[in-house]
């Protein structure tokens, strides 16, 4: 998507506009940000039940000391079709073409929510972020579809398949993580669902030191997969300190959210995190959110627990965390309600 050459979009400036400036506080600076080498790249076949014990123990205890450590890992050999991935972001890159006015009639016809050049996630803050987004539900899949983008016409039949892998992975990845803490088989999995799904175009921007593609912030959820395709931008709070999340061919990225946090009583860490722009290249993300059901009790797992290891956190209904927290503005009434919308 060659963002740069289309001179009616809203980022195709000279100077960041001031209604884009953050405050000296949130904004990233000019002080480069080092790549981080060292976040562990899992290689999330090894841990299949047909590899030797020893193998797959391994392949645990990498994610359980990544979620420790930094709560953030990348997984390859993860099993998703690599032309799923590349569809769903051929996909998303043909929807962030469209024209500003054509992409928010749809919003407004389908019921899918668009941020645009004056679009901000946080209202605490006054400026804008420098990105497009999407978001809609994934939950239950088949419901959901009719309030999808209408256009690109493939878009529903793409991303729903997209979608599908991805509950697959993460019934995977929550399958290991389980094990790992010591949890029951299935407890984790047997609460998750794909809840929803946000999309985002970052294009490049004449200033990167003055805004953001995101500001920082820790997602509520049990897991979070993330594509990043090819261009950094992903940056992780880690011992008071912003490093960079390089990209990894063929991978996804995952963070542990603090519902994962909660029920692992604070053995595994949710890290704050942000995105910002850079002058050069689009960056085109797709990010699906592990989230528990509404009416699950979200907890420390009794089984963690003991005398020398106390609650760390009281129970709340995940709906009403969400109602509390409002983490996922638009979407707060679709996890309040009994009715998917």
């Amino acid at each position: 998507m060659d963002t740069k050459n289309d001179s009616s979009k809203w980022f195709n400036v000279q100077l960041v506009p001031h209604s884009h400036i953050f405050s000296r506080n949130d904004r990233p600076g000019k002080e480069p940000i080092p790549l981080c080498k060292t976040i562990p790249v899992v290689d999330i076949n090894t841990g299949e039940r047909n590899y030797r014990p020893s193998k797959r123990a391994n392949t645990i205890q990498a994610i359980i000391r990544a979620g420790q450590e930094f709560g953030f890992f990348q997984v390859v050999n993860h099993g998703v079709p690599e032309e799923a991935v590349f569809e769903a972001e051929e996909v998303t890159k043909e929807l962030f073409s469209m024209g500003v006015d054509e992409i928010s009639a749809d919003s407004d016809a389908t019921g899918w929510v668009y941020m645009g050049s004056c679009s901000t996630n946080y209202a605490t803050k006054d400026a804008h972020l420098w990105r497009e987004n999407i978001k809609h539900p994934c939950h239950p899949l088949e419901e959901c579809l009719q309030y999808w983008p209408r256009k690109p016409a493939r878009y529903r039949d793409v991303i729903s398949a997209y979608i599908a892998e991805i509950k697959k992975l993460s019934l995977k990845i929550l399958g290991l993580i389980s094990e790992g803490l010591g949890l029951e088989e299935g407890y984790l999995e047997g609460m998750s669902q794909v809840q929803f799904l946000t999309a985002s175009n970052y294009p490049p921007c004449p200033n990167p030191s003055l805004t953001l593609g995101l500001l920082k912030h820790f997602d509520h959820s049990l897991i979070t997969i993330l594509f990043q395709g090819d261009v950094e931008g992903l940056q992780v709070m880690k011992d008071g300190k912003w490093i960079g999340i390089e990209t990894v061919p063929h991978a996804f990225v995952v963070n542990i959210g603090t519902q994962l946090e909660i029920i692992s009583n604070g053995k595994l860490r949710s890290a704050e995190h942000r995105v910002v722009t850079n002058p050069y290249k689009a960056r085109t993300s797709i990010a699906t959110f592990i989230n528990p059901c509404p009416n699950s009790i979200i907890q420390p797992a009794q089984i963690l627990l003991n005398k020398s290891n106390p609650p760390l956190y009281q129970p709340l209904l995940f709906k009403k965390f969400v109602t509390l927290s409002k983490p996922f503005g638009p979407f707060t009434d679709a996890l309040t309600s009994d009715i998917t919308p």
